[in-house]
């Protein structure tokens, strides 16, 4: 039988490619809108683990609005797909805040917004913002424990007090990002979570009680999902559940989203009874984690044991199994890195190469 991620027409790709299945993401849309009760004001996904206009579109379709980015270039793929809301999770600096500045002007349909954690980038916000005599929306930073971006909550006053003197800016909300949890057990992550998200909440009730205005709230990436999804009054912000991956299929069980996206790669060289070289070298998967970095779909018994630029070592049971131009199928540990790696991927409808979908936002900029 032949199994869900197999290709027909499989001679007409070249390897090592990154197979795309919109049966499978559609799904994973529909599952994400579920876990929050269908109140789609109840998530912002994070746009960086695809990159694509095409799947920013069927977010859309779908009926989901807001989004986050981390870079300038998936800002305006986000604009260029029509998004009313972006949120650029990142704080810009030197030349990026000219190039926020043109961004903003050159698509006034959408409203951007930033992240400020700091006195001198919220003065250098305003003065940006004065130039182009607009006012500039963000949202404040919180250190939720992961050490990485983000203010303490003892720094929170004092940025206030910056904030209120600021006459181009707009408060929208508060912001926090909890990376640092991962771990598999998810009474575990709800603890982590849970008390992260009091400093957050404390920032929010200190800052909403000082601004004129309904200030909002974003959290969280996919490992903190299950827990922040449960609560009515925040936006989350998971990523990969669009794709998914081998690594968050194993820490996060819970969560059922499908595998959407599956390397392709061959049999290059058979070298004894029990050694194959593949072209899945770490120029085409994620290699920030050790080895291994992929689980095989299509060769239970193959397990990397070397990894270069270009190739990929394999141990199997028996390598007569495995003839040059074998083509096994294989999903990345971590799927947002991988898909960085390459320029277009293709897309299998019905089992089926149909076509390609370019990951445009992998360059650092398009227009602007």
């Amino acid at each position: 039988m032949e199994a869900w991620y197999e290709v027909q027409n499989i001679n007409q790709l070249a390897s090592p490619a990154l197979l795309l299945y919109p049966k499978r993401i559609a799904h994973n849309i529909e599952l994400l809108k579920s876990m929050v009760d269908h109140d789609n004001s109840r998530v912002r996904p994070h746009v960086k683990t695809h990159k694509m206009l095409e799947v920013s579109k069927m977010m859309i379709d779908a009926g989901i609005d807001q989004f986050k980015c981390s870079t300038i270039a998936e800002a305006e793929m986000l604009a260029l797909a029509n998004a009313k809301d972006v949120l650029l999770a990142y704080q810009p600096v030197g030349p990026n805040i000219k190039r926020w500045q043109k961004l903003i002007l050159a698509y006034p349909n959408t409203q951007f917004s930033c992240l400020l954690d700091n006195v001198n980038s919220i003065q250098a916000l305003n003065d940006a913002a004065v130039e182009i005599n607009k006012v500039l929306d963000f949202y404040l930073d919180v250190d939720l424990g992961m050490g990485r971006t983000g203010a303490a909550f003892s720094q929170i006053k004092e940025l206030w007090e910056t904030i209120r003197q600021q006459e181009n800016l707009r408060l929208q909300g508060v912001h926090g990002y909890d990376g640092q949890i991962n771990n598999p057990d998810k009474e575990v992550r709800k603890k982590e979570a849970d008390s992260g998200f009091d400093l957050l909440q404390k920032s929010y009730d200190f800052l909403q009680e000082k601004s004129d205005q309904s200030l909002k709230i974003v959290v969280g990436g996919s490992p903190s999902f299950t827990a922040h999804a449960e609560r009515k009054n925040v936006a989350c912000s998971p990523g990969t559940f669009v794709f998914w991956d081998w690594g968050y299929s194993e820490k996060i069980p819970e969560q059922k989203f499908k595998v959407a996206a599956v390397l392709l790669t061959r049999v290059i060289s058979v070298i004894n009874e029990n050694r194959i070289c593949i072209d899945l070298g770490y120029k085409a998967v994620a290699s920030e984690s050790p080895l291994p970095r992929v689980k095989f779909l299509n060769a239970n018994d193959a397990v990397p044991v070397l990894q270069s630029e270009e190739h990929m070592v394999l141990t199997v049971d028996d390598s007569h199994n495995y003839p040059v131009g074998t083509a096994l199928y294989a999903i990345p540990l971590h799927i947002c890195p991988t898909v960085a790696l390459y320029e277009k991927v293709a897309v299998i409808e019905d089992k089926e190469y149909a076509k390609d979908w370019q990951v445009i936002a992998r360059n650092r900029a398009l227009n602007i």
